[in-house]
Parts: C-alpha cells; sequence; structure tokens
C-alpha cells in the first residue's frame, strides 16, 4: 500500500469499511439497501475528496482492516475444519482405533497377498 496512489488507498479502505458496515447492518439485523447504498456512496465520497490528507490514515486503517479480517478468516477456515473432521469422525493422528475404521490393519496384512505392480 506504499507505493500506491491515495485514491486508489482511498478506494480500498472505502471497500473494506463498506464491507464492515455490511457484516454489522446484517449481524444486527437492520440491513436494507436504502441504508446501506447511501452510506457506501458518502463513505466513498468522503475518502476520495480527503484522500491526499489522509495518507497516513489511510495506511493504517489497511493494515488493521487487513490484520482483522486475515485473523477471521483464519480462525474460520479452521473451525470450519475442526467441525467438519468431528462430524466425519476422522482421527488424523490416528490415536484412536474403532471398529468401522477404513485404516488397513497391519497385523491382519500378509505379506504373500501383497504384490509388487510394476
Amino acid at each position: 500500500m506504499q507505493l500506491s496512489s491515495p485514491r486508489f488507498k482511498a478506494l480500498a479502505v472505502s471497500a473494506g469499511i463498506s464491507f464492515w458496515s455490511f457484516i454489522i447492518l446484517n449481524s444486527i439485523g437492520s440491513f436494507t439497501f436504502e441504508i446501506f447504498i447511501p452510506l457506501v456512496i458518502t463513505v466513498f465520497g468522503i475518502f476520495q475528496l480527503i484522500s491526499k490528507k489522509l495518507v497516513m490514515v489511510l495506511d493504517w486503517f489497511a493494515i488493521i482492516n487487513t490484520k482483522i479480517f486475515l485473523g477471521i478468516t483464519f480462525v474460520l477456515v479452521f473451525s470450519v475444519y475442526g467441525i467438519l473432521f468431528r462430524i466425519f469422525r476422522i482421527d488424523l493422528l490416528r490415536k484412536n482405533v474403532k471398529e468401522p475404521s477404513y485404516w488397513l490393519e497391519m497385523k491382519a496384512l500378509k505379506t504373500s497377498n501383497i504384490f509388487k505392480q510394476y
């Protein structure tokens, strides 16, 4: 972001604020396009008008916004994988041996049944 123009930084920060306002308005249950579209236009217009004076603030906000967004995404992805592994009963470390397991039992495997295929 340090090599970007102030107008591009203002556009990126406007998109970030629009995204978070969408998330907040949706989470409190009061999202309507009549509120959201004027908010986006106002934020975009104000940031474009004063972008040259707020270059340092835009950099700071973009960095904080990126850290928060990536942190939430990181936690969300690992949570979804954890939930799916729990639902499908996938044991990645193979700590628990269960009856309906799809892993091969090495004791029951006979070496005479294994043939090399070339």
